[in-house]
């Protein structure tokens, strides 16, 4: 009952917003009383924790059946851009913009889990288009994870729209790509930026 709870909680959170959704709105989506939830979670902030943490694994685990896949690096970005976009796709205001908000903590455990995990996978991602040829030799893996990374989560801090996040989130990628790509590496870049567009 605590998954399914978690579960029908991350769509609610990410569909109307973490302030707006009540325990009263979890329970009636649900058909279970708001003590059943009560039982689980002794207040709405543990379950949004909950929530968040549930959704971050959801997140990670598709990014790595993606690189699984075994896409050049630029094509990788663009896979994974899609599957966020997918993910978020029901969601009027940003699900960070309005965390950072409403509960600045959670926030803070949520920005430092992500930290971690996408500046591996962004320095993989690096490493892997350097030996494909599709970005330059002799760049600074590290600096230029450093920049992607503040670049995409000033954004969605910042952004109160998803819709408007994601298209700025496209823009950064481009300028991300265009940084450090080969001659071979911007071909791939506009063949993507053309997949998107047709």
């Amino acid at each position: 009952m605590k998954d399914k709870i978690i579960s029908k909680a991350s769509d609610l959170f990410l569909k109307l917003g973490f302030k707006s959704v009540t325990m009263d709105d979890i329970a009636g989506e649900m058909c279970i009383s708001k003590k059943t939830i009560y039982k689980f979670f002794c207040n709405k902030e543990v379950l949004i924790e909950e929530s968040t943490a549930a959704v971050h694994y959801e997140v990670h685990e598709i990014i790595s059946n993606i690189v699984t896949k075994k896409y050049n690096a630029i094509e990788e970005n663009f896979e994974i851009r899609k599957m966020f976009k997918e993910i978020f796709k029901s969601a009027d205001t940003s699900p960070i913009y309005q965390l950072k908000k409403h509960y600045p903590e959670i926030y803070e455990k949520v920005i430092a889990r992500e930290i971690n995990e996408c500046n591996t996978v962004f320095k993989q991602n690096i490493e892997n288009g350097i030996s494909q040829g599709l970005y330059r030799k002799g760049i600074s893996v590290d600096t230029y994870v450093r920049f992607y990374y503040n670049l995409v989560f000033s954004i969605k801090e910042q952004t109160r729209s998803e819709n408007e996040g994601q298209q700025l989130e496209l823009e950064i990628l481009e300028y991300h790509t265009r940084a450090i790509a080969t001659t071979a590496g911007i071909a791939e870049l506009e063949k993507q930026l053309m997949n998107i567009k047709q």
